[in-house]
């Protein structure tokens, strides 16, 4: 099995991904994410979300998503931002817009979220994701994307 790391992820598919975080140790996960690789391995996961995104599902939803992923090396966290109009899925780093829905969660929560190895509502229920403005698009922001299953 490949090891958890910024290189290994470049070069496989969701389902590996998948595959590999719920084989990889949460303690593994969480070293690598507060370390230097923890921005290539984001970039690489938001960077894949317009090719997992399914218009079809998304009918006429409008909204702009941050999600801020916390336990930066520095203590501080990471935001992006997905934007989803017009029947397509946009994604930046560089957060510009006020937010319909905004989620903090840790690397590690988040990871298990878009590899299909966490269930986001029990995340949210026992605290583990924490969501401000609409809920009920919360809910349903799963089912926008192709999440792969390991």
């Amino acid at each position: 099995m490949t090891d958890f790391n910024a290189e290994s992820l470049s070069s496989i598919g969701p389902k590996e991904f998948a595959q590999l975080v719920k084989s990889t140790p949460d303690a593994k996960i969480a070293e690598v994410m507060s370390g230097d690789a923890r921005g290539k391995i984001l970039d690489e996961v938001f960077n894949r979300m317009p090719t997992l995104f399914r218009a079809e599902k998304a009918g006429n939803t409008s909204a702009v998503i941050h999600w801020i992923i916390t336990g930066a090396p520095d203590g501080g966290s990471d935001t992006y931002e997905t934007v989803i109009e017009n029947g397509a899925c946009t994604v930046t780093n560089q957060p510009a817009r006020d937010p319909k829905l905004a989620m903090t969660m840790d690397a590690l929560t988040f990871l298990k979220v878009v590899s299909g190895d966490g269930n986001p509502m029990m995340l949210f229920m026992t605290g583990k994701i924490k969501a401000k403005g609409d809920l009920g698009l919360a809910a349903n922001v799963a089912k926008l994307f192709d999440i792969p299953k390991a």
